[in-house]
């Protein structure tokens, strides 16, 4: 049977990521995100809602994310949903938790100097773009000062 697991999530952080190492030297980063909604009602009235997800993220992007990374900055995260679960050692209840195992990343804001999507030490945090679905956010040259543009000439 076929399967598909991919979610891709823009939101805040809510804390600060927590890095940290196993023995054989292996960086986890737990993040929290809060990912906002707001609609209006049939009144008009304005509605919001706040939907909180754990993710976790391994290796060199957890090293990245855990140095750049502060609570309130945007990001936006690809990866994958993971259940876990577990016996609760107090009650002896079964529980469980959703979670996104991280894949790539990409900030979203300056954070300084940096580009969308790299850090300071040139690590690119997603693959480079394929020809055939160009980036929405590609930057355009500087325009000729040789050609006057009217207003008309702006594409929006």
């Amino acid at each position: 049977m076929p399967s598909y697991n991919k979610v891709i999530l823009i939101g805040n952080l809510t804390r600060d990521p927590e890095l940290r190492y196993t023995p054989s030297g292996r960086a986890i980063a737990k993040l929290g995100l809060a990912l906002n909604r707001s609609w209006k009602t049939e009144t008009g009235e304005t509605r919001e809602e706040v939907t909180f997800v754990d993710v976790d993220a391994f290796g060199r992007q957890a090293e990245v994310l855990g140095q750049y990374l502060r609570k309130g900055r945007p990001v936006m995260v690809e990866g994958r949903l993971k259940l876990d679960q577990w016996d609760d050692k107090q009650t002896g209840q079964k529980r469980s938790r959703m979670g996104v195992v991280l894949e790539s990343f990409q900030f979203l804001d300056s954070g300084g100097n940096r580009s969308e999507g790299e850090s300071s030490d040139g690590y690119s945090s997603a693959p480079p773009p394929s020809n055939q679905n160009p980036a929405p956010h590609t930057q355009r040259p500087a325009p000729d000062d040789s050609m006057p543009m009217d207003d008309d000439d702006v594409p929006f």
